[in-house]
């Protein structure tokens, strides 16, 4: 018989201490594998207890795998325990046979053989390389709080589904008053989709206009997010260089284009601002070509010379532009909200992707943002973050020039949240960056967003998030890195 101790006064239930002891003594091996266990009315007789009592216990450790009966047989400890079936194999996903096999599409085999789809960094005490990244610590998260309060407490919460794979239509309406004012963009409310972030709007277009082995036109260097996503699906890339006064419109392929992918506001890495007579050059050339126009305009809020430039969209009336507009660089990345605003004659269509891709965006993160938008807190912030990164900006290209001398060349106009320099240190890009992880700097090289060679050389240094006190530390120990005039 079992050695088993019953607490007939304690609080727990004498079929439950009957369960925990038998379970306790299969895993610590008192009762063996293959061990044949008395019958429950054996058991009972021998503990004094009634049959009932031993029945409960047995059938819970049946149900969860620690006995198994035979036929005519008996009850027996199972070979193979619930805990060990539960614990992760030591040799992991590695256990599968090196012939494994699985029926990728062919946007599945193209995205398998593409190249890193951002620029991998590593942490460091001052980083530069989060050059996306706004300061999360001055955002309003008390307004935000109150915002999202005030619509729970007042069940003005919409919680079912969105019929509309456009989004929440009080959120288009604010957003369309927000770029009609703030960016110039001729649009209404059914024009914008609300999407996931400027990625999910990269997708979409991708996916609706771009087949594989169409030539899709592409800044060099450019945005790597942009890039990889018509890489995998298959587009033929065409590389167009950007100088101080951006996309090289003069050397667009005179035909067989199906789309072009531009910053003009605030070209990504470079900085530089499409001029007017470019625009007007663009506008033109995919009218004549018949190509559509992607205008990524990720954070062109930030100039801090003189007024925003006027979106790109709104100049043209042949409706060939597709404008992207998000909210990760100007509120925080977390919100995961964007806006893709659509000519009128794409609107059906690009809803049906939408819905077939996540049927919609989450609807209480719209309905504060709309709120956020529509009571002149975006507006506030805007302001106070311009500012801000203004002086952040001032702060950086003020230690640059004053540690490295004519070493350092800035390039790009005054705005955005990133700083983008050609640093002539005698060093290959890879040394620089080394050197500088161990004076704890963070630093990227512009190289991989060159699609054919880089120059070498250059860098982007995102300031927003970092405060004047960091940038300067960060700017001296790069200095004692790569050798400087005060390093």
């Amino acid at each position: 018989m079992l050695p088993l101790l019953l607490d007939r006064a304690g609080p727990e239930p004498l079929h439950r201490q009957v369960y925990d002891q038998l379970r306790a003594a299969i895993l610590t091996g008192r009762l063996a594998a293959g061990d044949r266990l008395p019958s429950s009315r054996a058991l009972a007789q021998s503990l004094g207890v009634s049959r009932s009592t031993t029945v409960l216990a047995f059938d819970q450790l049946l149900a969860e795998g620690y006995l198994v009966t035979r036929t005519g047989a008996g009850t027996y400890v199972p070979t193979e325990l619930p805990e060990l079936k539960l614990e992760a194999s030591p040799t992991g996903p590695a256990a599968l046979p090196p012939t494994t096999t699985y029926p990728l599409s062919d946007y599945g085999q193209r995205l398998a053989q593409t190249g890193a789809l951002h620029v991998r960094t590593e942490a460091a005490p001052i980083t530069f390389t989060h050059y996306g990244e706004p300061a999360l610590d001055q955002f309003p998260l008390e307004v935000w709080r109150t915002l999202t309060q005030r619509r729970l407490r007042d069940h003005d919460v919409p919680l079912g589904y969105e019929r509309d794979a456009r989004g929440y239509l009080p959120l288009r309406a604010a957003i369309s008053e927000y770029v009609t004012r703030a960016r110039a963009v001729s649009c209404h409310p059914d024009q914008i989709v609300i999407v996931g972030g400027s990625q999910q709007a990269l997708d979409l277009a991708a996916r609706l206009f771009v087949n594989a082995g169409d030539r899709v036109v592409f800044e060099e260097p450019g945005y790597l997010g942009a890039r990889r996503v018509f890489e995998s699906y298959g587009a033929d890339l065409v590389p167009v260089p950007v100088d101080e006064a951006g996309l090289q419109v003069d050397r667009l392929p005179d035909a067989g284009a199906r789309l072009v992918h531009v910053t003009p506001s605030h070209q990504f890495p470079t900085g530089s601002v499409l001029s007017l007579p470019r625009r007007l050059a663009l506008l033109d050339w995919a009218e004549r070509v018949g190509a559509l126009i992607v205008e990524d305009d990720y954070d062109s809020e930030y100039r801090y010379i003189e007024r925003p430039i006027p979106a790109l969209q709104g100049l043209g009336h042949h409706g060939r532009v597709l404008y992207i507009g998000t909210f990760s660089k100007v509120l925080f990345p977390g919100l995961r909200l964007g806006y893709l605003i659509v000519p009128e004659a794409l609107v059906d269509l690009v809803s049906r992707a939408k819905w077939l891709t996540d049927r919609q965006a989450p609807l209480l993160e719209q309905a504060v943002l709309a709120d956020f938008i529509r009571e002149g807190h975006m507006g506030r912030h805007v302001r106070r973050m311009r500012t801000l990164y203004a002086a952040r900006r001032a702060c950086l290209t003020q230690a640059l020039a004053r540690v490295f001398g004519d070493r350092v060349r800035l390039l790009g106009d005054q705005s955005g949240m990133h700083l983008f320099i050609s640093l002539e240190s005698g060093l290959s890009d890879d040394k620089v960056l080394a050197r500088a992880k161990a004076e704890g700097v963070g630093l990227a090289s512009a190289a991989p967003y060159y699609a054919g060679a880089a120059p070498g050389g250059e860098f982007v240094l995102g300031y927003a998030h970092l405060t004047e006190a960091a940038i300067e530390e960060g700017i001296k120990r790069l200095a004692r890195a790569v050798g400087g005039l005060h390093g």
